[in-house]
């Protein structure tokens, strides 16, 4: 995304607004040792390329960002206005809550804002807790977002880690709003709250009227991973049965051994021990092999219904193993387990071949 043909763009662009922009030296600073850096690295080696280049008034040096990232494309490379507002914004927060407004509608000001919540958590929520209401869903996304205590690719906001009440206000008014955009965001923010707070999360989704379908679906989204671990209080709230009365049965597997890139198949039927029905959600976790005492696991979703008195399900499900940039597989022994409502019901174990030796780099599991 940051390479030659981007910075060509951007720089014709600012040399349009005819303010004596460099563009020469603006592509050189640019383009300097860019394949050695990561993404991250790009983005920011940008951001400081533009503060050689734009106005020393920052209020000038924001109007013309506001002009040229309307000539941008959407997406991920727009990043480096908001980061030039998280970087150089401090002294004129002001004008700096108006850009990163502005700025979060073409790409996304999650990051910067974040900045400004580490030097002054109580002053910058109150904007935030505007923005929550603002007719623009990315506006309303960012007040969420940004706010999260455990957003990916940042630092940890330990003021909403220790009182998770600091936000309450965001997400109240965002409980009900019908952009996914925002609802993810919401749910994702709420999911972060559980991590450490479990208890005040079920007290908080009680209060809600889960009646309203956004409100429902932001709820069960946030829950998902306290509905894996089995967490009774959590199932209570969505009526999932707290004593299952089924057995895993006719249980098949495709293949003990597969090769690194193939699927791995299996299905199995459900049958129902019980007089009346049960609401169940069945899960299935990998454990991936390690060299560690303790092997590290990742839940995937199968199934969410309704069982009635002695009917039988029948589930199946196919899951191709291949590498990935964040993710590589390793030669061994690798263990499938079934949960229903949270609860380990059936296990087996397959063998992975032909792909990394157990020893060999470092890998996230």
């Amino acid at each position: 995304m940051f390479n030659g043909l981007f910075y060509k763009s951007i720089a014709d662009e600012f040399t349009k607004l005819n303010f004596g922009f460099d563009s020469k030296s603006f592509l050189k600073e640019c383009n300097y040792n860019l394949e050695s850096l990561s993404l991250s690295q790009r983005l920011r080696q940008t951001t400081l390329t533009l503060k050689n280049h734009l106005p020393d008034d920052y209020q000038k040096a924001i109007n013309l960002m506001k002009i040229v990232i309307t000539k941008s494309k959407p997406g991920y490379t727009n990043l480096i206005f908001p980061d030039y507002v998280g970087l150089f914004g401090h002294q004129d927060f002001k004008i700096s809550m108006q850009a990163l407004k502005y700025f979060t509608q073409f790409g996304s000001s999650e990051f910067a804002i974040r900045e400004f919540l580490k030097k002054d958590f109580n002053k910058t929520i109150l904007v935030m807790q505007k923005w929550a209401t603002n007719e623009n869903h990315h506006v309303r996304r960012l007040s969420s977002e940004g706010s999260r205590p455990r957003l990916p690719w940042s630092f940890k906001l330990d003021e909403v880690i220790i009182n998770p009440k600091k936000t309450k206000l965001i997400l109240e008014t965002l409980k009900t709003d019908t952009s996914l955009y925002v609802k993810k965001s919401v749910a994702n923010h709420l999911n972060d709250i559980s991590k450490q707070h479990p208890d005040y999360i079920i007290d908080l989704l009680k209060s809600w009227d889960r009646n309203n379908i956004n409100t429902y679906w932001i709820a069960k989204h946030a829950c998902r991973n306290l509905i894996k671990k089995g967490d009774l209080k959590t199932l209570a709230i969505f009526n999932f049965e707290s004593e299952v009365k089924i057995k895993i049965i006719n249980f098949r597997l495709n293949s003990k051994i597969i090769e690194l890139g193939d699927y791995l198949r299996f299905e199995f039927d459900i049958l129902s021990l019980k007089n009346n029905h049960q609401k169940l959600v069945v899960d299935y976790s990998i454990y991936y092999p390690s060299i560690k005492t303790v092997k590290k696991h990742k839940i995937f979703k199968l199934k969410e219904f309704n069982l009635k008195s002695k009917q039988e399900i029948h589930i199946s499900k196919k899951q191709i193993f291949k590498d990935f940039s964040i993710r590589k597989h390793k030669e061994g022994l690798y263990k499938l387990v079934l949960f229903v409502n949270g609860k380990e019901y059936f296990k087996c174990d397959f063998i992975i071949k032909n792909a990394y030796p157990l020893k060999q780099g470092r890998f996230i599991e």
